[in-house]
């Protein structure tokens, strides 16, 4: 079983629900959820012109390799009814497969750790809420550091 950090963000919609949602919906018999971070409130980035998101950061324990865990978290994406019309644009769901035990992953269709979690505070928050201590696989800092 490997640890594995997820984020998770919401602007449309019932965006509490929506994060709930997507909650019930990862934990199975093989992704168990461990802890969930509190949900932050936060203002959009790259479009500005679009409404708040909810974020929050899961911890789970999983045996699902990390490319199928990425196809169970775009499924539920489309599950849920998110649509990809604008890039970093408004959506239902957005679920982001951040950390993956210490593991370093790059392939066409998946990075881990997740490219930009290092940029963005709105992950940094609530993953640092639940594991500070926690070292980012390329720049070995805690996640407290950063």
């Amino acid at each position: 079983m490997k640890t594995v950090y997820v984020g998770l963000g919401s602007n449309q919609g019932d965006r509490a629900g929506a994060l709930q949602t997507a909650i019930n919906k990862l934990h199975r018999a093989d992704f168990t959820i461990t802890r969930v971070s509190s949900v932050y409130e936060t203002a959009p980035r790259d479009v500005k012109n679009q409404p708040y998101f909810l974020n929050a950061v899961i911890e789970a324990e999983t045996s699902v390799l990390p490319l199928r865990l990425l196809q169970r978290a775009m499924a539920i994406e489309r599950e849920m009814g998110r649509v990809r019309v604008l890039p970093k644009g408004p959506r239902v769901i957005d679920i982001d497969l951040l950390l993956y035990g210490p593991f370093k992953i790059e392939t066409s269709q998946l990075q881990i750790p997740h490219p930009r979690l290092l940029e963005r505070r709105f992950v940094l928050e609530p993953l640092a809420e639940l594991a500070p201590d926690l070292r980012h696989p390329v720049t070995r800092k805690r996640i407290r550091e950063t």
